[in-house]
């Protein structure tokens, strides 16, 4: 049996899914198939799921060919009329051990329903994750916001949480396993719980799984949206070691009329002391950010208001995209900004964010840390900074966490020693 392939394009919450996929598609026997888990969170996103496909299949002349994600939600037929394609499934379908049965003759090409009727979350376990050292547990899935420029809600239906005794299931799995480090994600994780009785916050659920799994060594999050943090949260920050000291929050600007325009919750000074009180918390935390360049209307005094936020707030891990309209969004509606000037605001938040990990990656010389190893001698620190080790006779196997001392800052990250 040639085992399935399953391409992974996107975010942490696909990679979750594609090892579901791939765990159904051997259980279902599905033999010679490629499943590509497509991304829509821009244009640019929808473009390269589509050359991934026809990639797949000029590797891949006789194989099954099955595409599934965002992106396949949200335009079934225009995949499914690609010759390259078998078969287009849904986000829902994706996560059916149905979908990955005996290759039916007469099965639908394309079987997508309606992602917004989906009210629950079935929770799936996995055990692993192929080529990683740190494992994804999926916390909540969908989002109840409209967002003027996001078309992820429609993609991936409402917010519905996985119960907390499948996570601290699961968590613990993964830690027999041997994973040392465990990332909580979803596509809103601070919305979790809302739709579970007695609605526990997300720091609620962090707490209580710490508590219960205390072999866990370390513990990250996904991306937070600013607005709806709650008190727990930062009080973890401040006491439990095992949380990592790196949020990566949703900001998407750092202006006001575009936040405003963007429909986001929060606004530049809520950002701006969710910041304070992180650092307030663990003073060396590292704050990441989304942030998106050229957003209709924004003006140059408006961009200049996110550029300086990632200099005067030290924002080390920028995720930067130029904006990108989507059919069927509130944003794609209104005045645009020329692309090559979005281009170009984007490439001067990418070399600010640069200098600011710049600036982070000094103040680490010369101080310990722990780094999960991924590659012999290779992982990343406590600040999610990629580490080289030194000189080290064992630099520890993959999966193992190192002590080290930094003593150099390279283009791409940092040189430490064997403590």
């Amino acid at each position: 049996m040639t085992a399935p392939q399953v391409i992974t394009l996107g975010c942490r919450l696909n990679t979750f899914e594609s090892e579901i996929m791939r765990q159904h598609a051997e259980a279902g026997s599905l033999e010679n198939a490629v499943i590509i888990n497509t991304c829509a969170v821009t244009a640019e996103a929808e473009r390269q799921a589509r050359q991934t496909i026809r990639r797949a299949r000029r590797d891949n002349p006789k194989a099954k060919l099955i595409v599934t994600g965002c992106a396949a939600q949200l335009a079934p037929e225009k995949f499914g009329a690609m010759p390259e394609v078998d078969r287009v499934l849904g986000n829902a379908e994706k996560l059916d051990p149905a979908s990955y049965g005996a290759w039916a003759v007469n099965a639908a090409p394309v079987h997508v329903t309606d992602i917004m009727t989906v009210h629950e979350t079935a929770p799936h376990m996995v055990a692993g994750f192929e080529g990683r050292e740190r494992a994804f547990v999926q916390v909540q899935q969908g989002c109840d916001h409209r967002c003027t420029f996001c078309i992820i809600p429609f993609a991936r239906g409402p917010n519905r949480s996985v119960g907390m005794g499948h996570l601290i299931e699961q968590v613990a799995k993964l830690c027999d396993e041997g994973y040392k480090e465990i990332v909580l994600t979803g596509v809103d994780i601070c919305s979790y719980g809302e739709d579970l009785p007695g609605a526990p916050r997300l720091g609620h659920m962090v707490t209580k799984l710490l508590g219960a799994v205390p072999q866990l060594a370390r513990l990250r999050l996904s991306s937070l949206d600013p607005a709806a943090m709650d008190d727990a949260l930062f009080d973890l920050l401040a006491n439990e070691p095992r949380l990592m000291p790196h949020l990566h929050l949703s900001l998407q600007a750092m202006d006001d009329m575009v936040l405003k325009r963007m429909k986001r919750r929060h606004s530049h000074g809520d950002a701006v002391r969710v910041i304070e009180r992180a650092r307030l918390a663990r003073p060396d935390v590292a704050i990441g950010a989304d942030l998106i360049a050229g957003f209709p209307t924004e003006t140059d005094a408006m961009f200049e208001n996110t550029l300086a936020a990632v200099d005067g707030l030290g924002l080390s891990h920028l995720h930067v995209f130029p904006y990108s309209a989507r059919e069927g969004t509130a944003a794609a509606r209104m005045p645009s900004v020329p692309g090559d000037v979005a281009k170009a605001r984007a490439a001067r938040l990418r070399r600010a964010g640069e200098k600011a990990l710049h600036d982070l990656k000094l103040r680490q010389t010369g101080t310990a840390g722990r780094v999960l190893i991924e590659r012999p001698g290779e992982g990343h620190s406590e600040h999610y900074i990629p580490v080289k080790i030194d000189g080290a006779d064992d630099p520890g196997r993959p999966g193992q966490i190192v002590d080290v001392r930094i003593t150099s800052v390279t283009a791409d990250g940092l040189v430490g020693v064997a403590a």
